[in-house]
């Protein structure tokens, strides 16, 4: 199950699984696009790996690694 956790002024949407048995959390981010429908990509925590990876640019990924990075703490309590 997918938690919500924040929503963007671009639209994107960051949603998180709950702790799994690996002790890792899936972080997931979309964004709706005209083009391609959404955007997205996928986080897992608290090793950062980033995969999954559709339609964002360069800048769009640091800022989302940057968001991810800077609220991991609440995302792994929650």
């Amino acid at each position: 199950m997918m938690h919500p956790f924040m929503t963007l002024n671009d639209g994107s949407e960051i949603v998180h699984s709950e702790t799994r048995p690996d002790g890792r959390v899936k972080v997931y981010i979309e964004k709706p696009d005209e083009k391609d429908c959404f955007h997205h990509v996928t986080c897992c925590l608290p090793d950062y790996t980033w995969e999954d990876s559709f339609g964002f640019t360069d800048e769009e990924l640091a800022r989302y690694k940057e968001i991810v990075s800077s609220t991991s703490n609440l995302i792994l309590v929650g």
